[in-house]
């Protein structure tokens, strides 16, 4: 029989901190996410209405600021696709395979969070420009990679890469391999056990990967800004449009088009909140199934 005191020294909780400090914790929070998030996300849209509905839709009007967004579009449907394909196959060769170097492959996939965009972007100058390694031989069979659609689609599928892998190799890696040794054993072959086993266990956290990588995508600035040469109308995007209108003091107009990609990203924070929410829901009830 337990007595009184030892009833009394039960382990504390995470949660029994003084109501003051909880107060204090939770208001510095709001007041940080209010001054660092989203006073910023009001001014851009106040100021993209500071003239009116009118200019606003102008803006858009406007020939070089409807190529900056075609070509944004154009990037991100070149460029997502692309990583789809190679975080799918590095996370899978990364928890399927055993193999020299597996650690080291790991860790390069992180490489481009840790390198600055525009040092990437310097980096494939180097490499495809004019005076680069590849330069004299792109300019005898006149291929251009820098200052052109290609090098930018390079630069931003070199930055995006993590995301999709990322996403997906943690996932795979708690989901074992039980399921796809089973059906080797009935036979099934490599595409069959991609398809019909693995893809549906990894398929939210596949689209969460995605929809991060489409965000990266359309909002990069660094390494396409390099790449880029800046040829107005030619090889602007989205966030080097909002660069120019706002160095020639259109201000309307570059919080115009920012608003377009705050928007943008607002509709990107939704999907990926539904997407935790919804595969959130799918395991605990797959782990409520579980329990007899």
């Amino acid at each position: 029989m337990s007595s009184p005191q030892s009833k009394s020294r039960r382990p504390r909780a995470a949660t029994d901190d003084h109501p003051l400090f909880r107060g204090v914790l939770i208001g510095a929070t709001l007041i940080a996410f209010a001054v660092l998030l989203l006073l910023p996300l009001l001014v851009v849209f106040q100021e993209a209405f500071s003239k009116g509905i009118g200019v606003f839709f102008e803006t858009f009007s406007d020939p070089y600021t409807r190529h900056s967004v075609f070509l944004t579009l154009v990037i991100a449907a070149i460029a997502v696709p692309l990583n789809t394909v190679f975080g799918v196959a590095a996370a899978w060769a990364c928890t399927r395979y055993r193999f020299p170097g597996r650690p080291l492959l790991i860790t390069l996939i992180d490489l481009p969070l840790w390198v600055s965009p525009v040092i990437a972007g310097m980096l494939y100058v180097l490499v495809f420009g004019a005076h680069g390694w590849l330069g004299p031989w792109l300019r005898e069979h006149e291929l251009r990679v820098i200052f052109a659609l290609p090098g930018m689609v390079l630069a931003t599928t070199f930055v995006t890469f993590p995301f999709v892998a990322r996403s997906l190799i943690p996932l795979m890696q708690s989901q074992g391999t039980a399921e796809e040794e089973a059906a080797l054993t009935l036979g099934a072959n490599g595409w069959q056990i991609f398809w019909r086993v693995t893809l549906p266990k990894i398929r939210w956290g596949l689209l969460y990967g995605v929809i991060l990588c489409n965000a990266r995508a359309m909002g990069e600035f660094g390494a396409v800004s390099v790449v880029s040469g800046h040829i107005r109308g030619k090889t602007n995007t989205m966030p080097l449009q909002v660069e120019v209108l706002y160095n020639e003091y259109q201000f309307a107009a570059a919080f115009a088009v920012a608003s377009l990609l705050a928007c943008l990203a607002i509709l990107t924070l939704i999907l990926k909140t539904w997407i935790e929410w919804h595969s959130g829901k799918l395991l605990r009830e797959s782990s409520n199934t579980r329990i007899p």
